[in-house]
């Protein structure tokens, strides 16, 4: 049975919406680099004590970067490029298959109406953004 990729995603867009659900790509490479330009950069200035200093404000700096800013996630899921939210919805179609649904509304409904299977569907999604997204997920505001 084909399925329509916008009814899973507005799925998962609502669930995501009533959990509150942000996600943040962490820059760890672009952290560390700033600190290693920090420490080049320090040590070509003021050599060894440089060094540290340059080594110390990179950190900092490369720290502050590499703390991903937040997004919710549905924008995250509309973000995703074609062949990405095909391999997600492909997973949460597994889930959802033996459902009859005719549009996304009947399918949220369908979904939110089991809570078993509503805790199914986000747990696929999470499973989905933070090892495929490599993301970190925080609920709330």
């Amino acid at each position: 049975m084909p399925f329509n990729i916008d009814d899973i995603l507005r799925l998962l867009c609502h669930l995501s919406t009533e959990q509150k659900m942000k996600a943040a790509v962490k820059h760890s490479a672009r952290g560390a680099m700033t600190a290693g330009a920090g420490a080049f950069i320090g040590g070509l200035l003021g050599g060894p004590p440089g060094i540290a200093v340059g080594g110390a404000l990179g950190g900092v700096l490369g720290a502050w970067m590499a703390n991903g800013q937040f997004k919710p996630i549905p924008q995250v899921l509309m973000e995703l490029p074609p062949v990405q939210q095909q391999t997600l919805c492909e997973q949460i179609f597994a889930i959802v298959r033996t459902l009859d649904w005719t549009d996304a509304t009947q399918l949220i409904m369908l979904v939110t109406g089991n809570a078993v299977l509503q805790q199914r569907v986000a747990a696929a999604l999470i499973s989905y953004v933070t090892q495929e997204l490599k993301a970190e997920i925080q609920y709330g505001d």
